[in-house]
């Protein structure tokens, strides 16, 4: 699966997509992850890629047409024509991204993915351009390029290969309780919550049982609903 990320900073995604998983998976062949600069698609001299919006308003607001080059570039770029091709439009008015939603993405082929900046995007490419518009919280960041990595992990938990692990592709990581050595922990007396009592913080014995029935009941009843 092929992501493109539409962005004005086409470096800020680069430390984290070149790590850990995301690395693997770009090695192995299962993903490709790019940046396309949309100051390349500028008719401007300065390569410019925002202006003043019509009606008057502070800041500056994104232009369609940079947009409109960068998104009909990169669809020519596209192997086969029966190629599947999603254009998402970061929004704060969008669907809210879950679960459900990454897994409907992952069904395509390639997800272009615009992110604004400034005051926001000429409409004209919500309108004709992008296919969907899509939120990741009730929240305002200063750019589109940090929902576009978020969707991009989301997506790729449902891609076979990529995690690299037996676990079931629809588990919610940390839907349960999980520790790790020691079994036992004193914290320093006085310093922390529930430390004046000098009882050790324990981890649950069943985890340490062995019992893998028991391990997977204890799980399933302190799963998070």
């Amino acid at each position: 699966m092929r992501f493109t990320i539409v962005t004005i900073f086409p470096d800020i995604s680069n430390s984290y997509i070149n790590e850990s998983l995301f690395k693997r998976a770009q090695k192995n062949k299962i993903i490709e992850i790019h940046s396309c600069d949309v100051r390349k698609f500028s008719a401007n001299p300065h390569k410019k890629v925002d202006d003043k919006a019509f009606g008057g308003g502070p800041g500056m607001v994104m232009q369609i047409e940079p947009i409109y080059r960068a998104v009909q570039a990169i669809k020519s770029k596209v192997k086969g024509q029966k190629s599947k091709v999603r254009v998402i439009l970061f929004s704060t008015r969008g669907k809210k991204l879950d679960a459900r939603m990454a897994k409907r993405f992952s069904k395509y082929d390639e997800l272009i993915l615009i992110c604004g900046r400034y005051e926001g995007v000429d409409e004209r490419a919500a309108t004709y351009v992008a296919d969907e518009e899509v939120s990741i919280g009730d929240y305002i960041l200063c750019g589109g390029e940090l929902p576009a990595l978020v969707t991009i992990e989301a997506v790729c938990r449902f891609l076979p290969g990529f995690l690299g692990k037996h676990e079931s592709l629809e588990e919610i990581k940390g839907s349960y309780p999980v520790y790790t050595r020691p079994p036992e922990f004193f914290p320093d007396k006085g310093k922390s919550r529930g430390a004046k009592n000098a009882q050790p913080w324990r981890v649950p014995r069943v985890l340490l049982s062995g019992d893998h029935r028991k391990i997977d009941m204890w799980r399933k009843m302190h799963s998070a609903k």
